[in-house]
């Protein structure tokens, strides 16, 4: 028979220290609860406690539109921009972090500038980014009009859009995340691995694609993920940069001084879920990788 455990007495610290834990989380995922639970107001219901009945009336609202604000065309906007940011951090990022393995000139002031955008506050970097393709504006406009292309002329609005000057704002922010995580990841790769499949005769790209990909497979999920995540809500980067749309967190912030009901509660709801969907899937997608790989371990 076991002898009986002896309950160790909590050090003097942790209650304070558990309190104040309690409290920080209830700061970070407290207003996020709160939102969610407002979003089910009955009909009656308004922007503040108590509920007044629990419906999905609000979130019908929602479908129907705000106003004149095309929810759904902003929805799809953020939707794609985010996937398109999603696969440019992706591959910029596996194939910078290939290119920084090997003595490369030039890498230091290289890494530094990736990374300066991560300093500069966000508004000055989007301002900047506008102020570019204004320019670019400027001289398509003269280069036209000196070479006598008036009907291109007079159909040409502007240079900034969602996939041209807003793709490069948010880049400006994902990128440098992405080299930063395959930096560490291929700072601890053996490499080992791909000097064995060398011998066995494979090729440069066999080799990436059957030992290197697989081995950083979770890692560039990760990637991924915090590209859709960190393009799909933001707004200071894109608010002088994406020309004459708007994107969904930008309709969102011109929302909060109009819509004095639930249904902007709804909104908030809505945007959130989408953002723990692709979180879920990417954990999950990085869980699966990572059991494939300890099982080709084993084998």
């Amino acid at each position: 028979m076991a002898p009986p455990r002896i309950k160790e007495p909590r050090a003097p610290g942790f209650w304070p220290l558990a309190i104040v834990f309690a409290l920080f989380v209830l700061f970070m995922y407290g207003p996020m609860f709160v939102i969610f639970v407002l979003s089910f107001q009955g009909p009656e219901g308004g922007l503040t406690f108590p509920l007044r009945g629990v419906s999905l009336h609000w979130f019908h609202k929602l479908a129907e539109g705000l106003g004149t604000v095309d929810i759904g065309a902003a929805f799809l906007r953020s939707l794609m921009l985010g996937g398109v940011v999603m696969l440019f951090t992706v591959v910029l990022s596996v194939l910078a972090g290939l290119a920084f393995r090997k003595p490369l000139r030039g890498a230091n002031a290289l890494f530094y500038v990736t990374v300066a955008s991560l300093i500069m506050p966000s508004i000055i970097v989007s301002l900047g980014i506008g102020l570019q393709f204004r320019l670019l504006d400027g001289g398509l406009k003269w280069l036209l009009e000196a070479v006598g292309a008036t009907s291109v002329l007079e159909n040409y609005g502007t240079a900034l859009g969602l996939m041209t000057s807003a793709l490069g704002a948010h880049l400006t922010w994902t990128l440098p995340f992405g080299l930063l995580i395959m930096f560490a990841v291929f700072n601890r790769f053996n490499p080992a691995y791909e000097e064995a499949a060398r011998d066995l005769g494979a090729t440069p790209w066999q080799g990436f694609r059957h030992v290197v990909l697989p081995l950083i497979g979770p890692s560039v999920v990760g990637i991924g993920m915090f590209g859709f995540t960190l393009s799909w809500d933001e707004i200071a980067r894109t608010s002088q940069a994406i020309g004459d749309v708007n994107t969904l967190p930008l309709e969102l912030q011109g929302l909060t001084s109009t819509v004095t009901t639930p249904a902007i509660y709804a909104l908030g709801t809505v945007t959130t879920v989408v953002s723990l969907l692709v979180m879920g899937v990417a954990v999950s997608l990085a869980l699966w990788l990572g059991k494939r790989q300890k099982k080709g371990r084993a084998a």
